[in-house]
């Protein structure tokens, strides 16, 4: 263990500021729809199985994720998105509602439909996903409204996360109107990367990429090696200019990059690991909602690592509590 680990009760300290803070959420909005059951059979239509649907159900995905992530904190976030003018985007939008998550700033547009992800899952197999979504470029005129909207919001946010999954929200332009405005303002801006979009978030405080998004983004085939990883992070560090990186590593942990400090590998938590889904979009609230709390980059990097440890041992999409972050935190 590092001999400058930081303590159980500073740890705690930090956590104990986390409700209230407000934190604006800037991203890709989507739908998560599980349809549950159980395979009894292979069709005789086609060499597939036959699932027996027992339960379904839907939870906010994308940057709502985030949100979620930061209501089960108790934080107050605030959405700046888009969804469809349809029955999908009102059940996000109804679901974000009722989690205690500011949804002023999103866009209806009648031009897309709501992105959904559905996941067909037989047992804990997932047998198929398909997606729903709209392609093409988001309005130039509701690009400047959400920009103008966060623009005013900053002014009494204490955190800014980026949410990236490509769909059209975060644009190199209103990116930088973004990030000026965050730290104009004086907050933290950390980012959940979308590898195509690396070079979008230069400036920014915190990237929060998994290994491969690592490598990928800077379109780098991977060397299996750990030289290699540390000569990558410190060149993310340079070429963007960021003020520090956090790689998370899966059962390696994560390694924390700073310009001119060694760098801080934290080993996992994680006991048992259940399912990953959504486990960056948690470690990336945490980490936002940690230095918006006056942790440093380690310490918030340490409680970002507590909090992933156990969203990993849960099944699906899920978020971490007060409790049991705490809890995490003492072990």
């Amino acid at each position: 263990m590092d001999k400058d680990f930081p303590s159980a009760k500073r740890l705690l300290s930090i956590i104990d500021r986390f409700p209230g803070k407000s934190v604006l959420v800037l991203g890709d909005l989507m739908l998560d729809q599980f349809i549950r059951g159980k395979v009894l059979r292979i069709s005789p239509e086609a060499p597939v199985p036959v699932v027996n649907v027992r339960e379904e159900s839907h939870l906010p995905g994308g940057a709502g994720n985030v949100c979620c992530n930061l209501a089960a904190l108790g934080a107050k976030p605030a959405v700046f998105g888009v969804v469809g003018a349809d029955a999908a985007g009102e059940h996000l939008l109804e679901d974000l509602a009722e989690r205690g998550v500011d949804v002023g700033g999103v866009r209806r547009d009648a031009s897309r439909v709501t992105t959904q992800k559905v996941r067909v899952i037989a047992e804990h197999q997932q047998v198929v996903r398909f997606d729903r979504e709209a392609p093409g470029h988001l309005s130039s005129h509701t690009l400047s409204l959400l920009s103008e909207q966060l623009a005013e919001r900053v002014k009494s946010a204490h955190a800014l996360v980026i949410s990236d999954y490509g769909k059209g929200v975060v644009t190199p332009l209103v990116v930088q109107r973004a990030v000026r405005a965050a730290h104009r303002r004086g907050i933290p801006v950390v980012v959940d990367p979308k590898v195509e979009h690396f070079h979008r978030y230069k400036g920014v405080d915190c990237m929060t990429p998994n290994t491969q998004e690592a490598w990928q983004g800077m379109r780098t085939l991977p060397p299996a090696d750990e030289p290699a990883l540390r000569a990558l992070g410190r060149r993310i560090l340079k070429a963007l200019r960021v003020r520090f990186l956090l790689i998370t590593r899966g059962e390696k942990g994560m390694s924390l990059f700073q310009h001119g400090k060694p760098v801080r590998d934290i080993p996992t938590q994680a006991k048992e690991v259940y399912d990953v889904t959504g486990a960056g979009d948690t470690v990336t609230s945490v980490m936002a909602l940690a230095l918006a709390s006056g942790a440093a980059p380690f310490e918030a990097a340490v409680v970002s690592n507590a909090a992933a440890g156990v969203v990993v041992g849960k099944l699906g999409t899920a978020t971490v509590s007060l409790a049991e972050l705490k809890s995490a935190v003492r072990r």
